[in-house]
């Protein structure tokens, strides 16, 4: 059997090629991005930055801690509690650290105050003048000199001040205030630093705090959630990625392995004839796949590894990876994951075609033409219409029961993706019908080249649909993912601006939210009504097991004892809730009102209950009566000097929307990207396999008396026409994929409009007739002088 499979392999290597290629892609891929994710799972946190320069730090309880009947239940709290006085007082030698807003008007923004007493822990040296001594003097790391006058922006609001100094650049800028001015800007102390021992103060502080050292002090780093996120994306970006890698390559590998049997049918037959069982058969094709795909997985293994540096780069170039770990993880398990996913892959992906080849009768091998009775096997019937069935049935749940679920990309692509796979498999099926309409033209045309071709396309639907079901992934992908990111991007702006009722908003530029006194000037604006929204959170107990961080908003519409919570929070209007707010204060609320599908929140509480330092946003609307040009002058007029933008309430749904689409659309481009190498191959390699079954054509053709220049424009034409079935089948899927999601979206956001971006398309579908066009002509002119090996005579 080794033998005999080692010698199809080589008399039809042609047909294994772009297998070879699939799987050896595959594999490179499995491994570069499973060497990604070992790194960014694997790699130590950053190093702490806010206090790299001490040794201790001593830091409030600042944590919830919730008893349930399976344990204590712990969540950072948003809000942080500081350092009790009477612990600051056993440690007279102690620092005390305090962090608050503090931004310059006009120069780099997310900055902050510290004391001046501070600056060793934070790891800068003056570089020039001197420290502040009195209460209006300050020294800066960026933005300003020495001797200059500037505005500086505080919770109070603006005041002016006198540069003396000049730190060193850090990652975090900070503004150094003298002590007492800190302590008068923010009282809470945020941290003690110190360097005595350890366990010395430890013993001093007791239970009131907790101690930190080593890696532990990274956890008061301002970047920490940050870089949570960034690490997170990256392993959910590769992890997509790697989910579609395997995906497509099993449909690849496939089609390949399917379309090679249907080319050896009278091979098997012979086989069939000489005595060889169906076993035998299955245990042939099984042979061949695992010798092609463990030579593919292993160059894949080998090479995969190299290429993970480049695209670790490539995610943290663009924000979607830790750009803080330089250095790629060494782990050799993502190679030998690699190769064994590429073996499994190939052996999974011809089940389908093994079976089909076990069941071909010895008398087909007297046959003039190799001839299917049936279009497509029960078992593609079978598993085309069930993966139909499943994607239909999950769009219909999720538009009815969970229609909010829709503007997440992790349930959405799923499904558009059984779409296109069912299409795939159900593709030879509706090939006729599709194909006779569009060779109507031909028909008519009464030339011999059209009505021939016509015939061809019309009567080898099998051949038709193998080369046209690459050209319906490939431009089927694009089409539906790009548009429907962008339709969930419009629907979750939508949803935002709809949860947002004011005719403008002032939102912070640079800063941690608006000051008081910018609120206070809004509020004086004549003609304005003026509300204020906090970012915050709550924290409930869900299951009496469960204690999650939800995010709230604190605004003045809730009165202190009421809240608004999601849908699905599972209360009715009038229940009272048990929570705990954003510094672990425990509470009860009564439900006033359910937030709408698709909210920007989980919950709404009175700004009591936000126990937020800044507002995030002020929400204005113009009184009835009022000139709107004349409000909108004046607080742009109070907004000066505030590091603070006023935009109309279309100004802002826009910018949220494409700030939005900016960011989803670089992974997916990156997903795209792999699925569209994998389509491209598969449509040059069906277009190289099926090279040698027109070669008797080509010989007919040119015995009756076709020039070279007709029989190319037949091949040519076989081959657009197959394309243009592929095009009309990924229309009509995009269709019923885009469809069936933007009816869940109509209950979300109402309508929206379909952005689909044409030039992309526009490209895909481009390259696929360049493809199919170039291709076959230089096929045509190899095939010129020789006849392809491949070509099995006529018995």
């Amino acid at each position: 059997m080794l033998m005999l499979t080692l010698a199809t392999l080589r008399i039809r290597w042609r047909s294994f090629v772009g297998m070879f290629v699939a799987l050896a892609l595959g594999a490179a891929l499995v491994a570069a991005l499973g060497q990604v994710l070992a790194t960014t799972i694997s790699a130590p946190d950053r190093e702490p930055q806010r206090y790299q320069d001490v040794t201790v730090v001593v830091v409030g309880v600042d944590e919830l801690n919730v008893p349930t009947w399976r344990g204590t239940e712990t969540e950072p709290l948003a809000q942080r509690r500081g350092v009790p006085a009477t612990t600051a007082a056993r440690l007279p030698d102690a620092v005390a650290d305090r962090v608050f807003p503090a931004t310059l008007a006009e120069g780099p923004g997310g900055s902050v105050g510290r004391p001046w007493s501070a600056r060793t822990a934070a790891g800068q040296t003056l570089l020039a003048g001197r420290a502040p001594a009195t209460d209006d003097e300050i020294v800066v790391s960026a933005g300003a000199r020495p001797g200059d006058q500037v505005q500086v922006i505080t919770t109070a609001g603006v005041r002016p001040y006198t540069v003396v100094g000049l730190n060193s650049p850090t990652r975090e800028i900070c503004l150094f205030f003298t002590d007492a001015r800190a302590a008068e800007l923010s009282p809470r102390i945020d941290a003690l630093l110190t360097r005595q021992p350890e366990a010395q103060v430890r013993a001093a502080v007791g239970t009131d705090a907790r101690v930190l050292v080593g890696d532990a002090r990274a956890r008061l780093d301002p970047n920490r959630e940050g870089d949570a996120d960034a690490r997170n994306n990256a392993n959910t970006i590769a992890g997509i990625a790697l989910g579609f890698a395997i995906f497509i390559s099993i449909a690849v590998v496939a089609a390949t392995f399917a379309f090679a049997v249907g080319q050896r049918r009278r091979e098997m037959a012979l086989l069939r004839a000489a005595g060889a069982t169906p076993g035998q058969i299955r245990r042939m094709i099984y042979t061949e796949a695992l010798v092609v795909s463990s030579l593919a997985a292993a160059a894949g293994a080998v090479a995969g590894p190299y290429a993970a540096p480049a695209l670790l780069d490539w995610l943290i170039a663009r924000r979607m990876a830790p750009d803080w770990i330089d250095t790629v993880s060494n782990s050799a398990v993502p190679a030998y994951l690699a190769f064994g996913t590429g073996v499994l892959v190939a052996l999974l992906a011809v089940v389908i075609a093994a079976w089909q080849a076990s069941r071909i009768r010895p008398g087909e091998a007297l046959r003039q033409a190799t001839v299917q009775t049936r279009h497509m096997p029960l078992s593609r019937w079978v598993l085309g219409l069930g993966t139909l069935a499943t994607a239909l049935v999950s769009m219909a749940f999720t538009a009815i029961d969970d229609p909010g679920s829709a503007t997440n990309r992790k349930t959405y692509m799923p499904v558009l993706m059984l779409l296109i796979a069912a299409a795939a498999l159900l593709a030879p099926a509706v090939v006729r019908p599709t194909a006779r309409l569009l060779t109507l033209p031909f028909q008519r045309s009464g030339g011999a080249i059209g009505m021939l071709v016509a015939a061809t396309v019309t009567s080898s639907a099998r051949r038709t649909a193998t080369l046209a079901t690459p050209v319906l992934m490939t431009v089927a992908l694009p089409a539906m993912l790009l548009t429907a990111s962008t339709m969930t991007d419009t629907a979750k702006a939508a949803a935002g601006g709809r949860s947002v009722q004011a005719d403008y908003l002032v939102l912070p530029n640079g800063t941690a939210g608006l000051d008081n006194e910018l609120t206070a000037r809004l509020r004086a604006v004549p003609g304005a009504d003026v509300s204020t929204i906090s970012e915050s959170s709550v924290y409930t107990l869900d299951g009496d097991t469960a204690l999650n961080r939800r995010p709230a908003e604190g605004t003045e519409l809730v009165p202190d004892d009421a809240i608004v919570v999601e849908q699905d929070w599972g209360y009715r209007v009038g229940d009272n809730v048990r929570l705990w707010l954003a510094d672990g204060t425990e509470t009860r609320l009564r439900v006033i009102g359910l937030l709408p599908l698709g909210a920007t929140t989980a919950a709404q509480v009175s700004p009591r209950n936000a126990r937020a330092d800044l507002p995030s946003k002020a929400l204005v609307d113009v009184r009835p009566g009022s000139d709107p040009t004349a409000v909108e002058a004046a607080l742009r007029h109070a907004a000066r000097g505030h590091r603070a933008a006023v935009v109309s309430k279309p100004q802002w749904s826009a910018a949220t929307a494409a700030a939005q689409g900016d960011a989803s659309r670089l992974g997916l481009l990156m997903v795209l990207g792999i699925l569209l190498t994998y389509t491209t191959i598969a449509l040059v390699n069906t277009l190289v396999m099926g090279a040698p079954d027109r070669a008797g054509e080509r010989r007919v053709m040119s015995l009756l008396g076709a020039d070279r220049g007709q029989v190319l424009r037949y091949a040519l034409a076989e081959s657009l026409v197959s394309v243009a079935v592929g095009v009309v089948l990924a229309a009509a899927v995009t269709v019923a994929g885009l469809g069936g999601l933007w009816l869940a979206l109509l209950r979300v956001a109402g309508p929206i409009a379909l952005d689909v971006s044409w030039g992309a398309l526009g490209a895909v579908v481009g390259g696929c007739v360049l493809i199919a066009t170039i291709l076959p002509a230089l096929l045509e002119r190899a095939s010129h002088s020789s006849v392809t090996s491949d070509s099995v005579p006529a018995a």
